[in-house]
């Protein structure tokens, strides 16, 4: 019965968008909340840099690379959640809006947990595998900063700028999947990739700011505290500059910078909107970056089509 109460409770999330979970089987339930599949914006936000690496490399982006990537991201995404909901389910339990998660409510054990994680690396490895060799020196490289992440709440107060550093690894995989090299461009995109995270991940991490002090999380939101609209204006401003960049590094034509127009419209209406202290508001800005990071994909790609 407090399984299922629980099970219930986790329906709630202000954050969630996929309510299907809820018609599976309680044991499956689970698992699926805890691997945020009721929540795909994260997904989306893991898999689009790596379709920006594609489409800066290539004329016509590799559709079965683009499945291999989606697929890669929704097992990644999953595993990386999970890890992070084991290393943090004494926080979570004491936090509104997490509290109710699998694990920090006692619906899966740490050992369970665990196993799973396992299952989703397996399916990743051989995502990953169906690369070429460089690009999965590039995927192995990452694997420092997916392990480091989840505890650097604790030590620092740029928690966002180490998940940048991790979510947009996969322009440099994209990258190299494409040409079997990096070059100065991709190096560029990742960066701007970083800023992006930085201000997209500061939004978000507004929803939990005042559970977050009593509980003694650090993260960028309580960092700049009301000053927050100016730094997300400084991040988006590098992202929008070093996409550019990237862009007139690699080439790109004039449909290129027409669709960069739209991307870099869908940041400042994400500023221009924003109520920090509105949780409500803040997810919904949040979840504006899945159109952000799909109109510099499509910049990207169709950047390749001469007049």
């Amino acid at each position: 019965m407090l399984a299922e109460t629980n099970a219930v409770q986790a329906a709630h999330v202000p954050d969630r968008q996929h309510h299907w979970v809820d018609r599976l089987p309680l044991r499956l339930r689970a698992f699926a909340i805890l691997a945020r599949l009721d929540r795909p914006i994260g997904t989306w936000l893991l898999l689009l840099p790596c379709w920006w690496g594609l489409a800066l490399a290539a004329d016509y982006p590799n559709p079965v690379h683009m499945l291999l990537f989606a697929i890669g991201a929704i097992v990644m995404r999953g595993a990386g959640c999970t890890i992070n909901d084991i290393v943090d389910r004494e926080f979570d339990a004491k936090v509104e809006r997490t509290k109710s998660r699998p694990i920090a409510s006692g619906l899966v054990t740490v050992p369970q947990a665990l196993l799973f994680v396992a299952l989703q690396g397996v399916v990743g490895l051989i995502v990953l595998l169906q690369l070429p060799g460089f690009a999965i020196a590039i995927g192995f490289a990452s694997l420092p900063l997916i392990v480091a992440y989840p505890f650097m709440k604790r030590i620092t107060w740029w928690p966002q700028a180490f998940l940048g550093l991790a979510f947009n690894w996969g322009i440099l995989v994209g990258y190299a999947t494409a040409t079997h090299t990096l070059s100065p461009a991709s190096i560029i995109l990742y960066v701007a990739g970083i800023f992006w995270t930085l201000g997209y991940d500061t939004i978000y991490a507004h929803q939990d700011k005042v559970d977050d002090a009593i509980v003694g999380v650090k993260s960028t939101a309580r960092l700049f505290g009301k000053a927050t609209s100016r730094w997300l204006w400084v991040f988006y401003a590098a992202t929008m500059l070093l996409i550019a960049a990237a862009g007139a590094l690699a080439a790109k034509g004039p449909l290129f910078w027409a669709v960069l127009i739209l991307a870099g419209w869908s940041l400042v209406d994400q500023i221009r909107s924003l109520n920090m202290d509105d949780p409500d508001n803040c997810i919904a800005q949040f979840r504006k970056n899945r159109l952000s990071g799909l109109w510099v994909a499509l910049a990207l790609a169709l950047g390749t089509i001469a007049f």
